[in-house]
């Protein structure tokens, strides 16, 4: 008797099992259906803060807008006080010399933990990227790994990269292109 009541609760924890997957596969399909039916729960991941000096900047140095708010979410998730290990600051996470230099060219003194000012020297840096690179897909690797990288890992001068050999430059950009192609969709 005693095995057949073993039996008996395995059975019934194997169905508790189940149904509890069937549930929670249920509730993901909900929270799915819901996400997709309506825009807004997913504008609260992918907000478009500072859309005032993203658009001027946006505008003014020929980059797309969603691009911008693509490396902002991945570099610093609109955190103006970000500050890497490596010591890039602020939205778009510039180093100090990629500030100073754009600063330089654009005869401007700037403060990189100011959001307006680091979304202007990132998004004229980035235009930068995108004009020299001939390629957006390579300017978001030459962000991250850097432009001479990018140029040496080109089949030829600037055409575009089939593989890139540093895995986080690897996974920066498919994070980037992920959010710009949520920026996208819903904005």
């Amino acid at each position: 008797m005693t095995h057949s009541v073993s039996k008996k609760r395995k059975r019934r924890a194997g169905f508790g099992r189940v149904a509890a997957f069937i549930l929670l596969v249920c509730a993901i399909a909900g929270v799915a259906y819901f996400c997709i039916r309506d825009k807004e729960p997913l504008k609260i991941i992918y907000p478009q803060k500072y859309s005032v000096y993203v658009e001027k900047y946006a505008e003014r140095f020929d980059v797309d807008e969603n691009l911008i708010y693509a490396i902002i979410k991945v570099e610093s998730n609109f955190n103006p006080n970000a500050e890497s290990d490596a010591g890039a600051k602020g939205l778009m996470q510039l180093m100090d010399a990629t500030s100073s230099e754009c600063a330089k060219k654009l005869n401007v003194t700037a403060d990189p933990f100011d959001p307006e000012d680091n979304i202007m020297l990132g998004t004229y840096y980035l235009s930068v990227l995108i004009d020299s690179c001939n390629s957006t897909y390579n300017a978001i690797a030459a962000y991250n790994g850097g432009l001479e990288n990018v140029k040496r890992w080109s089949k030829d001068e600037y055409g575009e990269l089939s593989d890139i050999p540093f895995g986080e430059t690897e996974e920066y950009v498919k994070r980037v292109l992920d959010a710009y192609d949520n920026y996208c969709k819903l904005y």
